[in-house]
């Protein structure tokens, strides 16, 4: 793997609240899209929450994570924690000014401002 944590090299995990609101949904699509785009691979949060061996392990061993919580509430973080598994990279949506609500018809620029912060918190995390 490269020096540079979260490096545009496809061994990124990404794990990505997906609740009932645009939040839950803004993080993940903008964690297909990462996938889409190479930053990284999306990967099943709901397999460490039902504690299934083989997922926990995985998210134990890979050397890259950036985990995106849709709000403060913080499922993902906690199905994590739960599973003692230390986010690495840490990323909650509402505190990048997007209001949680009910819309589920998500925009680009909300998207796309998702994305950056993503790479932009797993870089400032990089080793210099």
């Amino acid at each position: 793997m490269a020096e540079d944590c979260c490096t545009p090299s496809g061994n990124i995990m990404i794990l990505a609240c997906s609740g009932g609101s645009n939040v839950g949904q803004l993080s993940n699509q903008a964690a297909v899209e990462l996938t889409q785009e190479g930053f990284g691979k999306m990967f099943c949060l709901a397999g460490i929450g039902a504690q299934l061996s083989g997922f926990v392990q995985s998210a134990k061993d890979v050397p890259d994570m950036i985990v995106l919580d849709g709000c403060d509430v913080g499922c993902a973080k906690g199905i994590l924690e739960q599973a003692d598994i230390p986010p690495n990279n840490y990323l909650v949506l509402t505190d990048l000014g997007i209001e949680k609500n009910k819309d589920f018809n998500l925009n680009r620029e909300a998207i796309d401002r998702v994305k950056q912060a993503a790479k932009a918190t797993c870089a400032s995390a990089a080793p210099a």
